[in-house]
């Protein structure tokens, strides 16, 4: 079976930082870009970010660019998304998408539907 799990989130203060995994099983990311897109309760959700094959090309939302970095491990077959400096409008499920790309130098952030994503919530709250 084929599947993205994303696991990391919690509830911070803000100010404060957490590190978002979405690691992949039943198959290998190392043909894949990854993006990642978010969902707050009665908001749009929100393509954030996402990183080519060969990890060199990332890309960021302007509400996050600055405070969130996306990397990726092929070897434990995960990627990762740094939250620092966290705010209040951060609070969202996080969830993460794999596309197929023949060229490893792109990635494209869209918002994603959730399509049964299992997600990590993320509160952002003092």
């Amino acid at each position: 079976q084929l599947r993205l799990v994303e696991s990391g989130g919690g509830l911070v203060q803000p100010g404060g930082s957490l590190r978002l995994s979405c690691a992949a099983s039943g198959f290998t990311l190392d043909y894949y870009a990854v993006d990642w897109t978010r969902q707050a309760p009665g908001k749009e959700r929100e393509g954030i970010s996402c990183v080519s094959r060969s990890g060199k090309t990332t890309k960021y939302a302007d509400s996050v660019k600055g405070r969130f970095t996306i990397s990726r491990d092929d070897a434990k077959n995960t990627v990762y998304l740094q939250l620092n400096n966290l705010k209040p409008e951060d609070t969202a499920v996080y969830y993460c998408t794999a596309d197929w790309s023949r060229d490893p130098s792109i990635c494209t952030i869209r918002a994603r539907d959730r399509d049964g994503a299992q997600g990590t919530q993320v509160t952002v709250s003092s």
